[in-house]
């Protein structure tokens, strides 16, 4: 009896250490990526740009308000070919500004993923030289987490002291 305590001692002992080793982080991207001036500087970019595109959208808009009005205000006896070309031109130039829009926001979207890209890794490095500096085994995003007790450290603060936040 005493030889199978020992024995189980022996195979949980290693268990127990090797869970007691692990260390495990967690931090706030959102509130860290938020913090940092490549984040503004990214923003102010994407919002110079949308800016433009929001004016040329509305350029577009004006000149389907503008082909709308002639197009209601076509007399009664107006030849069949002119209304029917009117119409024409309202639904070209629908489809110009929906095709636009689409394209618009292609274009803003793969800008942001460009401008934000560096900064995302940059984030990533700070996140893993803390790791690697404090001895963490697993770092994990805190709005993922559901719980986390005492064994788990929130590391927000150092990643915000390793990029100078």
């Amino acid at each position: 009896m005493i030889k199978k305590l020992f024995l189980a001692a022996a195979m949980v002992l290693p268990f127990m250490a090797s869970a007691q080793t692990l260390k495990i982080g967690v931090v706030d991207s959102n509130e860290i990526i938020g913090k940092m001036p490549e984040t503004t500087a990214a923003q102010n970019t994407l919002n110079d740009v949308q800016k433009k595109y929001q004016a040329e959208l509305q350029r577009i808009e004006e000149e389907f308000q503008r082909q709308y009005e002639e197009f209601r205000n076509l007399d009664e006896n107006e030849p069949a070919a002119i209304k029917e070309r009117k119409a024409s031109q309202l639904q070209e130039t629908q489809q110009k500004y929906d095709t636009f829009q689409q394209k618009v926001m292609e274009d803003l979207q793969k800008q942001h993923d460009e401008l934000m890209a560096p900064v995302f890794q940059k984030f990533r490095n700070a996140v893993e030289a803390v790791g690697k500096e404090n001895g963490f085994s697993y770092i994990q995003e805190i709005s993922s987490c559901i719980y986390f007790g005492a064994p788990v450290e929130n590391i927000t603060p150092l990643v915000k002291a390793k990029l100078g936040l």
